[in-house]
């Protein structure tokens, strides 16, 4: 829990102040002091009575009652210090920025819980160990540099790493973004990434509070409380970009499944991202870039003007955007015409709308009025403008800056000029406006932003299954991949349409199930994981001669212990798995089967539940949708039965969260049906 003597301390004492402004109790000090606090201000350091001017105490035990203690000395004095604060000045914030906790050894954990824990028994709140601090309007309680400029109308920033906060707001900053609130959680020891994210939904009110939530994340923790508070938060109006990092894995993981294989801690990230409305970032640039369009009304559509004066910079923007799934639509007609008039010869208005290096501040605004009132076919501009360093442009800017003012479509200004228009972009932002430098890196941003979906809704309904019947197999089965039977009747149970499948130990037995279910049939082995690679599948069987002389062979492939008789279906071989990744729960996923999931790796995952939305969003968001579609005369997979297939596996996963995997790969899909051919059930209690 996140307390008022935390956020806006009366009195801060800092454990540690110095004089020497080069180590981080000297420079907290100075911050706190630069920045203008105007409550009561205390110093303990035990060699000096007065630091920076400021009385300093010897002992915390010396100290008045205090609000917010910041401790900046060694961690092995950080435990007696916090115990006075807590029980005996009444401090309920603290700060502890000195290292050498958790993230050193065991014996730091263990100092790190004791401190813990006396704070959490008086109702305290703590930042850190090893953070830079805390920085907000009301006071800065960081050590470090640069300190942003802080307005409500900025952005809340909640890092994981103290370094890379630094980083990210020296990216930020010369493009014009301001700040509300830095929260630098370093270890997380009672508060983390999740916690400060609900305080700051649990606090939000649109239209007051920062209306940008950025996030650095290393790991996390509580992924169920991150998501139901991001989407609560975007709900409301916010708006949340985050990076995740550490999602490569150094070395190859043995997996036992495809789903196995695809289903990785990283893809569990960008499947929560997904379901939360969360604009997943890959860097500090990206980051930054993209909270800068946050601060700029929403886009009704995916159609941009691309406004510029100088073709390369526009060309590379078209492509980035082209390639993102955004469109450049052609400008054309009578008041495209209209338009051209007003501009200097050889201009092209089809768009990119290229008004020449000549162009004046006066042409920008004909165009920007044009897009703005006669082509219905843009939802935003995208102005490029940059300086050859022959005349100044602030005309130019200005007028920039005077149609955003009045423009209900967005208005992106592009200035890559950073040294030939330096002076001029500074006015600009001192206008208040954002600059963004580089016009592929806000392609891709923008790119990202538009495509991400808005979040899932809170209650989902999930389709109907017969839970017992599951629970009754479930409980009853061993760790381990489940014998085709129990499969069988878990599919059927879970609704899930499949193949007429028997398993069968004789070739009597594979003869009379062709006879009863008719030709053609498919054989495959039962034991080894990986059928096909042993050469144990058989398709298209017509006859009962080649049934008896493939049943002898495959009853020869090491591990086999039965054959799989199945009906032979026709349709386009489509995949879905669930996998349970550790603290996320399940992921479901799905996307083309057989040996294209090999190849391709086109899969699309969400987190359980899955609604019927989700379901069809991750199949229309393929790659490969166009071969869901049907093309060249291909009959098409029915959707509707496909994403519903989808959402009763993610029923089936909250019924039996004892399914560490489960493969349906490939289902068979046509037009008329869309069946399971092949399964496989991995159980781990």
């Amino acid at each position: 829990m996140i307390n008022d003597k935390l956020i806006n301390p009366k009195s801060i004492a800092v454990i540690g102040g110095s004089d020497d402004i080069q180590k981080p109790g000297g420079k907290v000090l100075k911050n706190i002091v630069d920045a203008g606090y105007s409550g009561n201000l205390y110093v303990v350091n035990p060699k000096m009575d007065e630091v920076q001017g400021i009385k300093s105490y010897h002992t915390t035990e010396e100290l008045p009652q205090v609000d917010c203690a910041i401790l900046a000395v060694a961690a092995k004095f950080c435990l007696e210090a916090v115990d006075v604060l807590a029980n005996k000045k009444s401090t309920g914030g603290f700060i502890i920025l000195s290292a050498g906790f958790s993230e050193e050894n065991e014996e730091g954990a263990e100092l790190e819980k004791k401190i813990v824990d006396i704070i959490n028994s008086t109702g305290g709140s703590l930042i850190g160990p090893n953070c830079i601090g805390l920085l907000n309007q009301n006071y800065a309680g960081i050590f470090t540099m640069p300190i942003p400029e802080l307005s409500s109308k900025g952005v809340d920033f909640i890092s994981g790493s103290g370094a890379t906060a630094v980083f990210i707001m020296e990216a930020a900053m010369p493009k014009g973004l301001n700040f509300s609130s830095l929260f630098s959680v370093g270890n997380s020891a009672q508060l983390g990434v999740e916690e400060i994210l609900k305080h700051l939904d649990e606090t939000y009110e649109h239209g007051v509070s920062a209306p940008v939530k950025l996030l650095y994340i290393e790991n996390i923790e509580k992924p169920d409380l991150l998501r139901k508070h991001a989407s609560s938060l975007i709900r409301k109006g916010a708006r949340i970009a985050a990076i995740k990092s550490g999602g490569s894995e150094a070395g190859s993981r043995a997996a036992s499944s495809h789903t196995g294989a695809l289903a990785s801690s990283d893809v569990a990230v960008d499947a929560l991202f997904n379901k939360a409305g969360i604009v997943r970032c890959n860097g500090r640039e990206e980051l930054a870039t993209t909270a800068c369009i946050f601060m700029h009304p929403q886009p009704k559509g995916k159609n941009i003007a691309i406004i510029t004066h100088a073709g390369g910079p526009a060309v590379m923007l078209t492509d980035t955007l082209s390639n993102g799934g955004m469109q450049i639509p052609e400008i054309s007609g009578k008041k495209a015409d209209e338009l051209l008039e007003k501009l200097f010869p050889g201009t092209s208005v089809a768009n990119p709308i290229d008004f020449l290096a000549t162009g004046t501040a006066e042409q920008l605004g004909y165009i920007i009025d044009a897009c703005e009132n006669d082509f219905d076919n843009i939802d935003a501009m995208a102005v490029i403008f940059g300086s050859p360093g022959l005349f100044p442009v602030y005309e130019v800017y200005e007028l920039l800056d005077k149609k955003m003012k009045s423009s209900k479509k967005p208005i992106y200004p592009i200035l890559p000029s950073i040294i030939n228009a330096d002076e001029e972009i500074k006015h600009f932002i001192k206008l208040g406006r954002i600059n963004f430098p580089d016009e592929v890196v806000f392609g891709n941003a923008l790119c990202k932003i538009v495509n991400t979906p808005e979040p899932a809704p809170e209650n989902i309904k999930v389709p109907e299954i017969d839970k017992l019947k599951i629970r009754k197999i479930i409980d009853n089965a061993d760790n381990g991949y489940l014998p085709p039977d129990d499969v069988f009747e878990i599919l059927d149970a879970a609704g899930i349409d499949r193949a007429t499948e028997q398993v069968v130990s004789d070739a009597e037995g594979a003869v009379s199930f062709a006879k009863t279910n008719g030709y053609p049939v498919v054989m495959k082995v039962v034991g080894p994981v990986h059928k096909s690679d042993v050469g144990g599948v058989v398709l298209n069987v017509k006859d009962e001669e080649t049934i008896r002389k493939e049943f002898d062979r495959l009853m020869k492939i090491k591990d086999t212990y039965a054959v799989l008789m199945g009906q032979m279906l026709s349709g386009t071989e489509v995949f879905i798995g669930a996998k349970h990744e550790e603290k996320f729960g399940h992921m479901v996923l799905a996307g083309l089967g057989g040996i294209f999931i090999e190849i391709f790796k086109d899969v699309n995952t969400s987190i359980v539940p899955v609604s019927e939305n989700e379901a069809v969003q991750m199949i229309r968001n393929l790659k490969s949708y166009k071969i869901i579609q049907g093309i060249r005369g291909q009959e098409p997979v029915n959707e509707d039965m496909f994403a519903e297939q989808i959402t009763r596996i993610s029923a089936l996963m909250q019924t039996a969260p004892e399914i560490f995997e489960m493969d349906l790969n490939p289902l068979l899909g046509n037009s008329k049906y869309v069946k399971a051919v092949d399964a496989r059930i991995r159980v781990e209690k």
